[in-house]
């Protein structure tokens, strides 16, 4: 049966936001260290990464160190709920005509610069003919 944890709106998450009142948010859960003193001592990359991402999403930050599953594992004692699904930041959704947006932009660039590096190798054709032919 799934455990029922409180939710927290990232607001509220936002507030813990010192080393003695420490919380920080990955993939959508409250972590709060409880005994953050000892905690941020103990910390292997040291406190001023977790005071660094106190109070905000620190998933990104989390997921790049390359935790361990014992580190993940003891991540999850210091669990106190979860983020309320409402304040979540939803993904944009792209439209069909929003995808071909970006590679007609890179196609313009091309077609707009392609004239600088043929006029250089033209450039450089020319004066080798040139050069041969004087010799």
């Amino acid at each position: 049966m799934p455990t029922l944890t409180k939710l927290y709106s990232m607001q509220e998450a936002s507030e813990h936001n010192s080393a003695g009142d420490c919380w920080i948010v990955v993939d959508g859960k409250v972590f709060t260290v409880y005994d953050v003193s000892s905690y941020l001592e103990e910390h292997p990359g040291g406190d001023d990464v977790i005071l660094q991402v106190t109070g905000k999403d620190a998933t990104d930050e989390f997921e790049d160190a390359g935790h361990s599953k014992s580190a993940r594992e003891l991540m999850e004692t210091f669990c106190v709920g979860e983020l309320d699904p409402s304040d979540i930041p939803q993904l944009e959704v792209v439209s069909e005509k929003q995808k071909g947006y970006i590679p007609e932009k890179l196609v313009d660039l091309s077609k707009q610069y392609w004239a600088a590096p043929v006029a250089v190798v033209g450039i450089s054709v020319v004066v080798t003919f040139l050069y041969l032919r004087n010799k």
